[in-house]
This record gives C-alpha cells, structure tokens and sequence, in this order.
C-alpha cells in the first residue's frame, strides 16, 4: 500500500475569493501533505468584475509558479466558489480550507480566529484540521476588516500603517462594539474632542478583540490560535487581541500569525485538492475535468 510518504509530488492550486480579495496559492505535495508553498498571489477586489479577476489572479499564479494549468492535478476554490467555476476542479467549504491551511502554517494550532472583511469567525479543530466546532460574529460589520478600512480612510491613514499607530497609543477610547454606524459617529465624535489617530485606532482595535475574545471563550479553546484572514497583517489587532486574551479569565491562549496568514483559506484548498486527487487515483476513479466537468463540492 502506498503511503503518503511514497506518494509522488504534484501540484495543485487553491483559490480563496473573499468579499475583499481574491488569493491564489501553488503547493507541491504529497497527496496534500508534507507540501509546500511555490507561490502565492493576492489582490484587491475594488469593485472589479469578480469572475475576471479570479482568472486574471490564478494566470498569474501559474506564471509566477513556472506551471501551466495542465500540470495542476486539482483546483479547488473556496469562499465564493461560484467566482472560479470556469477553470476549478471542485470546491471546498471555507471553513474547512482555513482550517486545513492554519495547521500547516502552525502545527499547534487547535483554533483558527478568521478575520475577514465582513465577517469574523472562530473555529475549533483538532490535530488533524477536522471542525470541532464554531461561532460567527452578527452581520454588523463592526467587528470586520471593511470596518477598520472604513475609518483608515475617514482618518487619512494608509491601511498598513493602522496597526504601528494603534502600538503608540496612550490613552485609547473605545468604540461601539455592537453596531458599526454607532461605532463610526463615535469615531467622529472622538475626532471633534481631538482624541489622537493613535488612540482612536487602539480603541478600536480593543472593542474588536474584546468581540473576538468571546467568540473564542464560547466554543471552549484551550489551546494555540492561529489568526487568517487580512486582519493578521494587522500588529495592533493582534496586540488588542492577545491583551483582550490575557486579561479575561479563559484558559491563556497562544496567539499566532504570519506573513501568510491571508492565504489559508486558498492553501487549504489546494493541499485538500491535491488529498482529493490522490484519494481518486487509489480508487481508480476518474478525475473531473477542470474545463467542462463535474463541479465538485466537500465540506
């Protein structure tokens, strides 16, 4: 019997379309394991046709990555899978591919904090990626990366610059944690009294973390969390967050990023891709086509 160990190496890519960005990453594998990355690619949606971007990424990837679609044995999408569907292989719950691709950016992790434009989410797994459980924050976006982008711009500040002024803070104010109307009235309210850059920006960070923090308590982590989605770039979140983590009185929780973290979702679904593929040869069953076949789907 082979194992994964025997197995040979192939490519696949993996393809995350989130409500902001559209993330492509390349992996050489063993059947989805003891991979690696060869490239990734990100880009911002910006009120782009979706489905033209998402071709336009992944052609890039292949050029980046020296691979031309036919030498890829599986691509999956995921987030809106619908997006991708002209040149993907299958498709793969989002939830699932965060949580494939956090483990193999961190092997520790048992928890996987997903900070997205819209939505935030935390995800509990086991050692081998499998959803334990997890819980959603509501469709108010305060909580969100959209949200933190929104007052960047209303604050004249270059988003990759939010979180060093957050790390200057002195006397942060925070914000609402509920609605994100109230939450930006209250920002221009702070502005109006003359509440610095830096101390709006940490506030607003500890009012996410405070909501992230719970989200985590509820479904019972206990151990490493691994933070994806744009939100991880962001130090000052993080900082917010591990403080938020501290001072509570939860079980203490590791807090982990990387330079990465943006593309789990897209990483995950390639090496599930490549797994799916490996596990079709074994059975001797036929592979859908990228081009004109069978659209899977797998949780």
């Amino acid at each position: 019997m082979t194992t994964n160990d025997d197995a040979p190496w192939v490519y696949s890519a993996g393809i995350d379309i989130g409500a902001g960005a559209v993330k492509v990453v390349m992996t050489k594998s063993r059947a989805g394991e003891h991979g690696e990355i060869i490239t990734r690619v990100c880009e911002r949606i910006r009120r782009r046709n979706v489905y033209e971007l998402a071709q336009r990424v992944f052609d890039d990837a292949c050029k980046s990555a020296g691979v031309k679609p036919d030498q890829l044995v599986y691509v999956a999408s995921t987030g809106d899978g619908e997006a991708a569907e002209k040149f993907a292989t299958g498709h793969f719950y989002s939830m699932t591919t965060h949580a494939r691709g956090a483990l193999f950016l961190e092997r520790d992790a048992r928890a996987v904090l997903d900070i997205g434009a819209l939505h935030a989410r935390a995800i509990k797994i086991d050692d081998r990626s499998k959803v334990l459980n997890h819980r959603m924050t509501s469709q108010c976006a305060s909580g969100t990366g959209q949200f933190v982008e929104n007052i960047a711009r209303y604050l004249g500040v270059p988003l990759e610059d939010v979180g060093g002024l957050s790390l200057k803070a002195t006397a942060p104010e925070q914000v609402s944690g509920i609605c994100a109307v109230l939450a930006e009235t209250d920002v221009i309210n702070m502005v109006s009294r003359g509440v610095t850059t830096q101390d709006i920006l940490k506030g607003i960070h500890v009012s996410i973390a405070g909501r992230l923090a719970k989200l985590l308590r509820a479904i019972k982590v206990e151990h490493t969390v691994f933070v994806s989605g744009g939100m991880a770039l962001d130090e000052g979140m993080l900082t917010a967050l591990r403080e938020a983590l501290a001072t509570d009185k939860g079980t203490p929780l590791k807090v982990v990023a990387g330079a990465d973290s943006i593309f789990a979702g897209a990483l995950g679904a390639a090496l599930l891709g490549a797994y799916r593929r490996a596990q079709l040869d074994r059975r001797g069953s036929a592979a859908p086509t990228v081009s004109g076949g069978t659209h899977e789907r797998a949780a």
